[in-house]
């Protein structure tokens, strides 16, 4: 089965576009599209999963780790996705970089178990912790 196909198989009415475009956004190009699923590398498949995501356009996503096994132009690539998606996502992550490209609330968990809600970026909220 080929991504393409893989992907069209969770929605059937969707345009051949849609599909394409979910599978491009996740740096899925041209012939790449009609690789084999089980060619795929690990890096791929979570691509894959975020490709499906994408084309089911949930209101609401829980992340835990999402750049685990992605390259660094699949991490911009998701940035990106996440900073122009309209739901509200909660997403657990180590990765700085990808926390100050689209979050605009922190919750901070504490080593006493305090809890620290900061509404503002993570440059923000660095800064703020500094002062």
């Amino acid at each position: 089965m080929t991504l393409y196909d893989w992907l069209r198989d969770f929605d059937r009415d969707a345009d051949i576009s849609e599909i394409r475009n979910c599978l491009g956004r996740m740096l899925f190009n041209g012939q790449e599209q009609e690789k084999k699923v089980s060619a795929c590398s690990g890096g791929e498949k979570h691509r894959m999963w975020l490709s499906k995501i994408m084309l089911e356009q949930p209101n609401f996503m829980i992340l835990d780790e999402p750049t685990n096994h992605l390259d660094l132009e699949a991490i911009i690539a998701l940035g990106e996705g996440l900073l122009e998606y309209p739901g509200s996502v909660i997403c657990v992550s180590h990765d700085r970089e990808l926390l100050d490209a689209y979050a605009n609330r922190i919750i901070a968990i504490q080593n006493d178990g305090s809890i620290v809600d900061f509404k503002g970026t993570y440059e923000e909220y660095i800064d703020s912790k500094e002062a």
